[in-house]
């Protein structure tokens, strides 16, 4: 979906996007920009510029946080087990499997 309309500029240069328009484009955000460019021709560019960009947001979702906090335990407590290739690890995977059964 695409907007196409007109918006007022008020007495200090102040525009109001509509508000599909920020929520779609997720500049009802804190830290959300608009970036603007001026083109030779005269023609206004306004492009969203978001503190995380839109398709990256679910690694900073509270889920997601919070099981990066758990890895990072996992670390610090050194209950990880590093391969030094990938053969390795696929051995590593089928002893677990061989273990289990």
């Amino acid at each position: 979906m695409t907007f196409h309309g007109y918006v007022a500029v008020q007495a200090r240069g102040v525009l109001s996007l509509p508000a599909e328009v920020r929520r779609r484009l997720h500049l009802d955000e804190p830290g959300a920009q608009v970036e603007i460019t001026e083109r030779d021709d005269g023609v206004l560019e306004l492009r969203p510029s978001l503190p995380i960009p839109a398709d990256q947001r679910w690694f900073w979702t509270k889920r997601w946080q919070q099981r990066e906090r758990e890895v990072d335990d996992y670390v610090a407590a050194q209950r990880v087990t590093v391969h030094e290739d990938g053969r390795a690890l696929l051995e590593h995977l089928d002893q677990l499997d061989a273990d289990e059964t």
